[in-house]
């Protein structure tokens, strides 16, 4: 029987628009864009504009989350009425029970943000903890928390998955 290869997703890095290439040197962090920070050259990795960039993007998440938590509170307090059916009860109760989850993940990442925040503010920011090698732009434009590179992270999750935590 012949055997087939599984498939391993393949990364690529994310095109840099040359057009965009030089739009940083004359914008404040607040006025730049993902796709102006991702063109920046890579001897520019971490330099102050991108460090006050990611600042605004961990401060930024930050406050939304507060400001779900706030409208998680509003919208429990709100349903409290006494429903008579219990099929609608449950119902109720689940939704409230997923909403309380979200939150937890939610408080777990603001954690991640505060550390990610202090991470700028000492310099070390941008880097795998690690391997001491840059994350890489794109990645932290996608998840501004990451302290692994990629190569890292996969190593983590395949020893995770091949001994378990």
């Amino acid at each position: 029987m012949p055997t087939t290869a599984q498939a391993h997703p393949v990364y690529t890095a994310a095109k840099k628009d040359p057009k965009l290439a030089n739009n940083w040197k004359d914008k404040a962090a607040e006025e730049l864009t993902d796709a102006e920070v991702m063109a920046m050259p890579d001897s520019e990795y971490m330099n102050d504009k991108q460090m006050a960039f990611f600042r605004l993007k961990l401060v930024q998440l930050k406050q939304d989350i507060h400001n779900s938590a706030g409208e998680t509170t509003e919208h429990l307090r709100e349903d409290t009425v006494v429903v008579p059916d219990p099929a609608d009860r449950a119902t109720i109760e689940e939704e409230h029970a997923l909403e309380l989850r979200t939150r937890d993940r939610e408080r777990k990442l603001l954690k991640k943000i505060e550390q990610s925040i202090a991470r700028i503010d000492s310099g070390d920011y941008g880097y795998c903890d690690e391997t001491g090698e840059p994350i890489g732009v794109g990645r932290l434009i996608a998840r501004p928390t990451a302290t692994l590179s990629l190569e890292a992270q996969q190593r983590r999750e395949l020893k995770q998955k091949m001994f378990g935590d």
